[in-house]
């Protein structure tokens, strides 16, 4: 067990004759004394010091095994998300590919439509134009007719016509009246 500063200040000497100088050797006591306190001081100060860095390296351990627990868990969370975007990406992929393959097969469906339309209507106005160029073609044949040139050479005065009206007229009227009575 180590001296303490009080052992050493109660520390008796036996007396021998021709010894050392008593006061001499208490000075140099008291001064190993002084010394000794400080030592003990300074002991005790750096062993507090390096109970509070032990804790503080404690701590710090502990904070550091969390961070790096923490950038564990945060490399895994990016690696998940980073898989669940990748797979996302994939299915909006998929999505639009599909809704590509409706818009074309849409498009492709009206196109055959519409080339059926044109095709019927062609044929419509194949019908129209053949039917239009008959109508045509009577009423030319009916212009080249020989009648135009007869009704042409017929003269009808305006008096005769108005003559047989009136003459029709007047075998109208007695109609009625023999029908009458």
């Amino acid at each position: 067990m180590p001296l303490s500063p009080l052992d050493i200040h109660n520390k008796e000497f036996t007396r021998g004759f021709r010894g050392y100088a008593e006061d001499e050797v208490n000075e140099f006591l008291d001064q190993i004394i002084k010394d000794y306190e400080i030592i003990l001081r300074e002991k005790k100060d750096l062993e507090e010091k390096v109970k509070m860095m032990s804790t503080q390296m404690n701590h710090y351990n502990s904070l550091e095994d969390t961070l790096q627990k923490s950038i564990i868990v945060a490399q895994e969370a990016a690696g998940e998300v980073r898989r669940n975007s990748e797979k996302e990406a994939k299915l909006i992929v998929k999505e639009a590919e599909k809704n590509a393959d409706r818009i074309v097969n849409d498009a492709l469906t009206k196109a055959r439509k519409i080339a059926i339309e044109i095709d019927e209507l062609k044929k419509q106005s194949k019908v129209f134009r053949n039917r239009f160029k008959m109508l045509v073609e009577a009423q030319l044949d009916l212009l080249n007719t020989d009648d135009w040139d007869r009704l042409l050479e017929y003269d009808v005065d305006l008096t005769e016509i108005q003559n047989n009206n009136r003459h029709e007229t007047n075998e109208d009227s007695q109609n009625d009246e023999n029908a009458v009575y």
